[in-house]
């Protein structure tokens, strides 16, 4: 487990590689975001921007959060304070993706002595190289000295 004490700004963490399946994205779409250019192969190739079928951008985001949490293990968790997203191209079935996170910033807290706000950059990139999905996210993150009650 991380604590504020062991990290640094230009600290990096690299995750393991998570393959998008064309059932998984599908099955995604439908539960949570149900549009044909993430649920329908031919509707998706007459798409405007797509021109094919796309991962949700929320399917990416939520793989991209897994690839984080463990890669990134903080003390208590990854607890979200802001977060900023983008999508600047399309998952596609059969992409790797894979996570990496860089500190940017860490800010001690001016009430609380046992914590920090820690920000960071994190990017999904595919097998290629293309990035995916990129947030700049501050979390809480506790000192060793944070005595949980």
């Amino acid at each position: 487990m991380l604590y504020l004490e062991d990290l640094k700004v230009g600290d990096r963490f690299v995750s393991r590689e998570y393959e998008m399946g064309i059932d998984e994205i599908k099955q995604f779409a439908n539960a949570y975001d149900p549009q044909e250019f993430h649920t329908d192969e031919e509707k998706a190739e007459k798409h405007p921007i797509f021109k094919g079928l796309a991962a949700s951008g929320w399917h990416t985001a939520a793989v991209t959060m897994r690839l984080w949490t463990e890669c990134f293990p903080v003390a208590y968790g990854l607890i979200g304070s802001e977060s900023s997203l983008r999508w600047p191209r399309p998952t596609r079935p059969g992409d790797k993706l894979h996570a990496e996170v860089e500190i940017v910033a860490i800010t001690p807290s001016k009430s609380k002595n046992d914590r920090g706000i820690v920000s960071y950059v994190t990017q999904a990139l595919n097998q290629n190289g293309d990035v995916l999905f990129m947030s700049t996210t501050k979390i809480v993150v506790f000192s060793k000295t944070f005595k949980a009650e």
